[in-house]
């Protein structure tokens, strides 16, 4: 039985990046259909305005064409019609990121929430969509690459999809191109790795390896099955780029071209460990906030913010999780992964924020702050994502050494997918409410955590760190970098520098902008703003080279004059400088005491 909603969309005009999108609505409502596009994208916690790329639109029914008017900036109201109602309308498509829509004569992509327009009243209802291909020569090669249910479309294919609702629909980004397609199975599950742009010398067999371990551990971890039938990985391809957005069967990714595996490399460069934490990351929201979720996103409000104070469980956790699987699964060494831990304490240390805002408020204030970030950011907030990991760092080795290994937090997480997450898509929908995630935790390991619950989401209390990691032999180095620790640590990868400027710096031509000045910092104190643009220094020109020679050689309490445009006003500034602040970190395993030890293995090899 055909769907009374039937979606076809068409890469219509590729050169002008137009999406035509055709919409076929049995049983309108009789007093006339309203239609609605989100306002956001799950995943991505910020009012996008998607309705803005719809260029036109219009609608008839078996009469003819029928008014329709835009009522507010994401819903149209239909007349009154006779029959079915044909809405027909065009949608612009060129935004690069995984979130919106991209079209052009090289490939095609977008996610549902920018294309396809709501049916207000009849989400619930079957959908099935038509994926019809660009017309030419040019697009021969072009297939079709996405985790919707194929209906009549071979794998592959352009051809008929269907979703068991709208929620569904917009759940499964589509991606259209003559793509790269890598295949493997992790436990059994199909994975399909497809992959957009210029390729180098790809290693397809070993990106297909160490994904399929990163996949088979967290499949594991959660108890077989999978929560999927087919997974889809997407990635777009380019000279430069980096993100990743999770959904229930797929995620699309971006990642800069030298950042994959190349024939002939043995080594783990840089960008590739930090591709595969992207793809351990997006792959763990498969159970972490896509099954498990918010009360609050259960189900998402599509015209509006969702509020919660749960993002550092759900985002932080994961963000905890991603590299974490990359150690436990052999793709890093345990070396590699302090070294990513400690870039993490590290830029958690230098943002003063930490000392303003909570995780809770954090999470809460997401929508107006972590998606909005300005120069005063870093003084103001704390990030979910980064500081949220080391909470659950923290959480995890304290529940272990209280229950002497009996338990951890994955144990916490396992029972959380059995209780919301498993059934959540099987049922009626079931969020974790505000406070439950703490009950459970509690219940699960059989410890008092409120006290640290307590100190680590409503407080700006500094998180036991070196204190947790010590449990399991790690060392920890916090110093200024000066460049005189222990050879060869990532510590002694910071170029030396004895006094600091109190402002990140950025390049305006051949002359120095301050693009964040930190709060009580030098720079501060001077009367020097974030966008002044530095011209003299002790009546030197103020170039990126020169500034750093004089920080260089500078120490603490020397003095700096230090002219500065601020808009087009020249402003004269006496910087006194300050001794470099303790906020680098390293880490390093200790061999000496053997029950830490074993305790070290038990969590890096779970």
């Amino acid at each position: 039985m055909k769907p009374a909603i039937h979606y076809r969309i068409s890469a219509a005009s590729p050169e002008a990046h137009l999406f035509e999108v055709r919409l076929n609505i049995a049983q309108p409502d009789p007093a006339g259909q309203v239609l609605s596009l989100p306002v956001w994208i799950p995943g991505s916690y910020l009012i996008r305005e998607f309705a803005k790329h719809i260029v036109s639109i219009r609608a008839e029914d078996e009469r003819g064409e029928i008014a329709i008017e835009k009522t507010d900036k994401n819903h149209w109201q239909l007349a009154p019609a006779q029959g079915a109602v044909t809405v027909r309308y065009t949608v612009y498509g060129y935004d690069l990121s995984v979130r919106t829509a991209y079209l052009d004569q090289t490939r095609a992509f977008f996610n549902g929430s920018s294309v396809f327009l709501a049916v207000d009243g009849q989400q619930d209802q079957p959908v099935e969509v038509d994926i019809v291909a660009p017309s030419g020569k040019a697009y021969r090669e072009w297939r079709v690459a996405t985790s919707l249910p194929a209906h009549k479309a071979k794998p592959y294919a352009f051809g008929s999809y269907r979703a068991s609702n709208y929620d569904e629909l917009i759940d499964h980004p589509v991606e259209i191109g003559d793509f790269t397609l890598i295949q493997f199975k992790a436990c059994g599950v199909p994975h399909d790795f497809v992959l957009s742009g210029r390729l180098p010398k790809l290693d397809s067999k070993r990106l297909a390896r160490d994904t399929k371990k990163i996949c088979e551990h967290q499949i594991r971890m959660f108890g077989e099955p999978a929560p999927f039938d087919r997974y889809v990985f997407m990635t777009f391809v380019s000279g430069e780029g980096y993100g990743g957005l999770e959904h229930r069967a797929s995620t699309a990714l971006m990642c800069a071209r030298e950042d994959l595996p190349k024939d002939g490399e043995t080594s783990m460069k840089n960008g590739y460990r930090q591709y595969l934490g992207l793809i351990s990351h997006e792959y763990f929201h498969s159970w972490n906030v896509k099954r498990i979720k918010p009360a609050a996103y259960a189900p998402y409000p599509a015209d509006g913010e969702a509020y919660s104070r749960l993002l550092w469980a759900f985002e932080g956790l994961t963000s905890y999780y991603d590299d974490l699987t990359l150690v436990r699964t052999g793709v890093i060494d345990a070396d590699s992964y302090l070294e990513l831990l400690s870039q993490t304490i590290t830029g958690v240390m230098r943002t003063p924020g930490r000392e303003v805002q909570t995780l809770a408020e954090s999470s809460f204030d997401t929508w107006i702050k972590y998606y909005r970030q300005d120069e005063n950011s870093l003084n103001s907030g704390v990030s979910y994502y980064t500081k949220g990991a080391l909470a659950g760092l923290c959480l995890d080795l304290h529940i272990r050494k209280e229950t002497q290994g009996k338990r951890s937090l994955d144990d916490v997480m396992l029972a959380l997918w059995q209780r919301y997450g498993r059934d959540f898509y099987a049922g009626k929908p079931v969020g974790v409410p505000e406070d439950a995630w703490e009950t459970v935790a509690e219940e699960v390991t059989g410890v008092d955590l409120k006290p640290l619950f307590d100190r680590f989401l409503r407080s700006t209390e500094t998180l036991p760190l070196a204190e947790m990691l010590a449990s399991v032999g790690i060392q920890w180095q916090a110093r200024s970098p000066v460049g005189n620790g222990d050879k060869g640590g990532w510590l002694d990868k910071i170029k030396p520098t004895g006094v600091w400027l109190g402002a990140r710096t950025g390049s305006d031509g051949a002359l120095v902008k301050l693009t964040h000045v930190f709060t009580d910092g030098p720079a501060q104190h001077a009367g020097l703003s974030a966008g002044d643009v530095l011209v003299a220094i002790n009546g030197l020109k103020a170039t990126a080279a020169n500034l750093e020679t004089a920080l260089a050689t500078a120490k603490p309490g020397d003095k700096f004059d230090v002219l500065a445009f601020r808009r087009d006003e020249l402003m004269q500034f006496k910087l006194k400088l300050d001794a470099a602040p303790t906020d680098s970190v390293g880490l390093k395993r200790d061999e000496t005491d053997a029950v830490k030890v074993a305790a070290r293995r038990a969590w890096l090899n779970a």
